[in-house]
């Protein structure tokens, strides 16, 4: 039957829209344009995160809708696809759609029965993303329930990842296993780059399993842990009294991987007189002992890891010339964090799993009903670009498990203060509101000229005066200080010590409903935020 449903719209998950995208009309251009996608970085039920679904339709100017039933959700490679599915997403979309301007998306809440927050900033109207926000990535929370990622992503057919032990199946990763593939059989050195805290040493045991000397040792040194005095014995061994207290023979790195791989990590950090002896070892193949008078062959498989620029030590006669193009026989770049956040929550559940193994409550990560890890949580790590990279998230991952270890089985996870603290600085370092009031679409903002004061000159004590006046209303409080509502959130992150209602603990909530009844008015008060904020909050957790 004819008609204009939102079923019919949902059944079709598009419809033909005006603008266009990347190169128009023009098919050539608009092939080598990269779709956008939406990943799943967290939903109630874990084993979801990681689906993708495409927005390629968004290529050929149609819109795509987004709710509880649409679109279809799949692991990369898999064909088993489901919708999002959660019971407290509605069944009313938010609308994807492309504009007039070249490779932006605009995302419609339409009818907004749909709780949206876009890079920490609440939507009520549409919203334009351009193509930087894209490459980016863009967090979206649904509903406080389910948190996806707006990024660009391949053209090419998803295939299941060989893993080789490396979590993630972002573009970027999917380079590096296909590097390492293409090296793992050969003997070449391997260099790897990038920056501190990438993975750079499981990158290497991931070319050691895939080659065929997985059979033999890894032995990984860290070239900076070694003192300059000492660097030259412990990896090539020593004969006995050849230095002074050397009391027997010493067996080096070099021996004990023999067969295997010796994986030199900070490279960059090797003394000068070791740097010509490896540089022999490569070019030789053979390795003399500190004090021995015989070189023995070397069958060994290295790979070697930096974060420095060694071109610029090179040219400062800090490292050698000759060793570095010794050691980048293949080079392989891996990338920070913030190049892959469509892997974050991969990564994510994957430390929270061992972390929670450790101190035995596995269980309450995949327990039924609410989420032991708020999804608002999981947005904030999200939107932190992470300069430790995946060493920095796995120290945030341990302290917010053993943060909450003491907490009853039925709370949620607490965010402790260091992590609290580090969410913090980024959130006033980067004005994620202020950017979308900027990219908003140009006929809201010209509804509004000169109507705002800068957020900037907001004090702590106006903040909270206008929030008491208001019941903790935000509109009305942004309305009291002069401030747009977006905003007015970039004003509370400059206040840690004022909270929102999605800040609660469950035990906060109990403990205060147990002294004052059900008077939600009375609670919202005693709490400090509004009572629209606090009944949402209370569903979010099972309290209504």
């Amino acid at each position: 039957m004819k008609g204009n449903s939102r079923e019919s719209s949902e059944a079709t998950a598009y419809a033909e829209v005006p603008g266009n995208w990347i190169g128009g009309r023009d098919r050539r251009k608009r092939s080598r344009t990269r779709p956008p996608a939406l990943t799943v970085l967290f939903h109630p039920d874990p084993l979801r995160v990681g689906e993708t679904a495409s927005l390629a339709d968004l290529l050929a100017g149609h819109s795509v809708f987004v709710s509880r039933l649409v679109p279809d959700f799949a692991q990369p490679g898999q064909f088993d696809r489901q919708p999002l599915g959660d019971r407290y997403l509605s069944r009313s979309p938010v609308r994807f759609s492309p504009t007039g301007e070249a490779g932006t998306v605009r995302m419609d809440p339409e009818e907004g029965r749909i709780p949206l927050t876009a890079d920490g900033v609440p939507l009520t109207g549409p919203q334009d993303f351009p193509m930087p926000a894209l490459e980016r990535g863009v967090v979206i929370e649904l509903s406080n329930r389910v948190v996806v990622l707006l990024h660009l992503t391949t053209d090419a057919p998803p295939h299941p990842p060989d893993l080789f032990g490396l979590v993630g199946a972002s573009e970027a990763m999917a380079r590096v296993r296909a590097a390492v593939r293409s090296v793992a059989d050969l003997d070449v050195p391997v260099l790897l780059r990038g920056e501190t805290g990438t993975g750079k040493e499981l990158v290497a045991q991931a070319v050691h399993q895939a080659s065929r000397r997985r059979g033999g040792p890894f032995v990984s040194v860290n070239m900076g842990a070694i003192p300059g005095t000492l660097a030259a014995s412990e990896l090539f061994g020593s004969v006995k009294g050849s230095f002074t207290g050397s009391v027997r023979d010493q067996i080096g790195y070099f021996q004990r991987a023999e067969g295997g791989t010796l994986f030199l990590d900070e490279i960059g950090e090797a003394p000068p007189e070791v740097q010509v002896m490896l540089l022999r070892v490569l070019e030789t193949g053979q390795v003399q002992r500190v004090g021995g008078h015989e070189p023995n062959r070397a069958n060994v498989r290295l790979v070697a890891a930096t974060d420095a620029d060694l071109e610029k030590a090179v040219e400062e006669e800090r490292f050698r010339g000759p060793l570095l193009h010794r050691l980048s026989g293949y080079e392989v770049p891996v990338p920070p964090l913030r190049e892959r956040r469509e892997d974050f929550g991969r990564l994510l559940f994957h430390f929270l799993r061992e972390e929670m193994r450790a101190v035995g409550q596995e269980a309450r990560l995949c327990r039924d009903g609410d989420p032991w890890l708020p999804a608002s949580i999981v947005a904030r790590l999200a939107r932190h670009p992470w300069p430790g990279n995946i060493r920095q998230l796995k120290n945030a991952v341990r302290e917010l498990v053993i943060n909450s270890r003491a907490a009853h089985a039925s709370d949620t996870a607490q965010v402790g203060p260091q992590v609290e603290r580090m969410l913090r600085e980024i959130a006033n370092a980067t004005p994620a509101a202020i950017a979308l009031e900027s990219a908003a679409p140009a006929a809201r903002q010209r509804s509004q000229p000169g109507a705002y004061r800068s957020p900037s000159e907001v004090t702590q004590e106006e903040l909270l005066e206008a929030l008491r006046a208001n019941d903790w209303e935000l509109k009305g409080a942004a309305g009291s200080l002069g401030v747009s509502r977006p905003a007015l959130y970039l004003v509370l992150r400059k206040f840690p010590g004022i909270r929102t209602a999605r800040d609660l603990s469950r035990a906060e909530i109990l403990e205060c409903r147990e002294r004052l009844g059900d008077d939600l008015d009375a609670m919202a008060r005693e709490l400090e935020v509004s009572r629209k904020g606090l009944q949402q909050r209370m569903k979010e957790i099972g309290l209504t």
